[in-house]
């Protein structure tokens, strides 16, 4: 099975030694009480529970899927006591509002809690996960009744939530769904309809389920234009709270996937269930981007979390394994066997399984932070600075983090040779497992053109140069720093051929709009790419900055400062490769069909 132990001493490194997150909270109320020890003991607590509680759960709610009795879904064995650990352990309500239950901590800490759950068990983490978004849905666009009755049970725990989109003849786009909203004399709504590729629409871990839904009103005009978002709970509720008598919403069938399988995907029929409007009427998709914009950074988190997986399991399995010697002791009879960790091409896989872990991880703390400036800075400027930060990374965080953990978990089966392919050892499971987070919340080519085509082109680029802007006077404030010099160089002229790149992708796109469809994949990894050579050669300077004060835990810098080469020396060339891609254009495109 997979081994799970917290990576502790890589968030401290990001976020006490990167990020300087200890000053970043004084700056806001609601950081004042993330002092560093409470810091520490919420850190150590999570990973304790993480560890002992939800990893062992890992495998067995692999092996054993949810089932379907009736309308009723039962998760795995252990799942819903570990559920209720998890209420009881405050955890949910950790970065809530206190005068809503919560206790008022910052974002940014309740995802590193968020993600050693992810790490741990992704398909449990799952449950719980869903609920953040719909309750920063209600926040926002729900009416003042709708946040009273439901609100503080979302926040606690006690209720769980689902955002249902896509029906079987969508996929992705929206604007053909037919669920149909219809008023009630009471001002509910009468919803009509199936959905699917619902994500814990169903279970036994919490009291209710409060589903958030597009769906269509009678007179509503075609398209995303007529689509509103309604409420409807599992169990409806009264004025005081209380719940009362099963809605008419019920799970159909069970989605038979290749992996995730501790976490129940359902298909919902909605049999005339009563339904509760949030915002404005055809005004559904724009307020359920709230929700999906919550999913689209979670999603990039399970990115992180099987990368996480890959590289422990990779990195203990062939420090312990020994096989084959070494080339250059071919010709000598008595040469020993050799750890795998000793082989060139072990060493090239475990380095780019590394790379993109804590790459990425730097980049989502530094998109984390960007929340919290988001949702607590007193001043305006800076809460739209920051916004408009989080609203062009995003799409790199889903889609570039999703796509190199594909490649982590494909590169951590090799490490183990043939028993990376069999069960045992947990590995084919953790790549059935990261094999969807390429397509959830959008695919990978819908976030491409999302950063592209919305971001980048329709912003005339404004959005790009507040990103760039912040490389380049990185580059410059280091540019006669000995210790980083080269990465500086590289990275400069690669923050300018990016805006370069991305001014000549907006010229072709004007004769011919197909351009953009044709770079947007490979522009979103070349972005990708960009942003981790800008968070590795900050690593780097803070890496040397440590072994140059005789830091006691010389090994861990030494690691990163040779983590930082190999990704300058060996993945950052593919930005080359994408480049040439991207200017080969539509053209390079053909396919003829009969």
């Amino acid at each position: 099975m997979t081994m799970y132990k917290a990576p502790l001493r890589d968030i401290r490194f990001v976020t006490e030694e990167l990020l300087d997150y200890p000053s970043h909270y004084q700056q806001f109320d609601q950081g004042k009480e993330a002092t560093p020890d409470i810091i520490n003991a919420i850190l150590e607590e999570g990973a304790r529970f993480c560890e002992e509680v939800l990893a062992p759960l890992n495998r067995a709610g692999d092996e054993e899927g949810c089932r379907l009795e009736g309308h009723d879904v039962k998760t795995p064995e252990g799942f819903r006591n570990a559920y209720q650990q998890y209420i009881d352990n405050g955890w949910s309500a950790m970065s809530q509002p206190e005068e809503m239950g919560g206790q008022g901590l910052p974002e940014s800490l309740g995802i590193m809690v968020n993600e050693m759950m992810a790490e741990a068990n992704w398909a449990w983490n799952m449950y719980p996960g869903l609920s953040h978004g719909a309750t920063a849905t209600l926040t926002r666009h729900g009416t003042e009744q709708q946040k009273k009755t439901y609100l503080q049970p979302l926040i606690s725990g006690q209720w769980t939530g689902t955002m249902c989109l896509t029906e079987s003849h969508c996929g992705s786009d929206l604007g053909l769904l037919k669920t149909k909203a219809i008023p009630k004399e009471d001002g509910s709504y009468r919803l009509e309809g199936s959905k699917i590729f619902i994500s814990s629409g169903e279970h036994d871990l919490s009291d209710n389920i409060i589903h958030i839904v597009l769906a269509r009103l009678p007179d509503a005009p075609a398209g995303t234009k007529g689509i509103s978002l309604f409420l409807v709970p599992k169990f409806l509720v009264d004025q005081q709270g209380q719940t009362g008598e099963r809605n008419k919403v019920y799970c159909g069938s069970l989605e038979k996937k290749m992996g995730i399988h501790g976490n129940a995907t359902c298909v919902l029929n909605f049999e005339e269930a009563t339904g509760f409007l949030i915002g404005p009427a055809n005004k559904g998709l724009s307020c359920m981007f709230t929700f999906m914009n919550f999913a689209r950074l979670g999603t990039g988190l399970q990115g992180l979390a099987h990368s996480e997986i890959a590289w422990q399991n990779a990195w203990r399995y062939t420090r312990e394994r020994k096989q084959g010697r070494l080339l250059s002791e071919l010709d000598q009879p008595d040469a020993k066997t050799r750890l795998l960790t000793e082989h060139a091409d072990v060493r090239r896989m475990l380095l780019t399984i590394k790379v993109f872990t804590e790459g990425n991880r730097a980049l989502y703390y530094y998109i984390c932070k960007q929340a919290d400036l988001f949702l607590y800075a007193s001043d305006e400027a800076v809460r739209q600075h920051a916004e408009q930060l989080m609203e062009f990374l995003t799409p790199i965080c889903k889609a570039f983090m999703t796509e190199t953990a594909l490649e982590s978990a494909t590169l951590g089966i090799q490490c183990f040779g043939g028993h990376g392919y069999i069960r045992e050892y947990g590995m084919e499971q953790n790549l059935r497992d990261a094999r969807i987070a390429t397509i959830y919340e959008g695919t990978t080519y819908i976030q491409s053109l999302d950063l592209l085509g919305r971001k980048v082109l329709l912003t005339q680029g404004e959005l790009l140069r507040k990103f760039t802007k912040i490389i380049h006077k990185f580059c410059k404030q280091h540019e006669n720093n000995e210790s980083i010099k080269t990465y500086i160089d590289k990275l400069s002229a690669l923050n300018k051929l990016w805006g370069d790149l991305s001014l000549a992708i907006g010229m072709k796109a004007l004769e011919d709009r197909e351009e953009t469809g044709a770079a947007a994949y490979d522009y979103m990894m070349l972005s990708g790419y960009i942003c981790l050579a800008w968070v590795w050669a900050d690593m780097a300077r803070v890496a040397s900055e440590k072994l140059a004060e005789n830091s006691a835990d010389a090994t861990f810098y030494t690691q990163k400062k040779e983590a930082a080469q190999f990704y300058y020396a060996r993945i950052l060339p593919r930005v080359e490769m994408h480049k040439h891609a991207i200017e080969s254009g539509i053209a390079s495109l053909s396919l003829s069909v009969d």
